[in-house]
């Protein structure tokens, strides 16, 4: 028996999307937070066991912002 998992994220890959589009609809004003703010705010809500990446937070955050409004993906 291992004591410690063997894999960086022993619950398989987070939907980053997921969380970002979750956390939008439940809290509609952390829609004005940058991508570092939404890493910790995810963690500390416990939506996450650990800190996302910034980047993958960022390209979450633009397809959440075409849900809302989709010609803003168009330009």
């Amino acid at each position: 028996m291992s004591l410690y998992p063997t894999e960086h994220n022993p619950r398989g890959s987070h939907d980053v999307l997921a969380l970002i589009r979750e956390l939008y609809s439940r809290r509609p004003e952390a829609r004005d937070l940058e991508p570092y703010e939404l890493q910790s705010l995810l963690w500390s809500l416990n939506y996450t066991d650990e800190l996302l990446d910034e980047g993958e937070i960022a390209a979450a955050i633009e397809v959440a912002r075409t849900d809302s409004d989709p010609d803003e993906g168009a330009a």
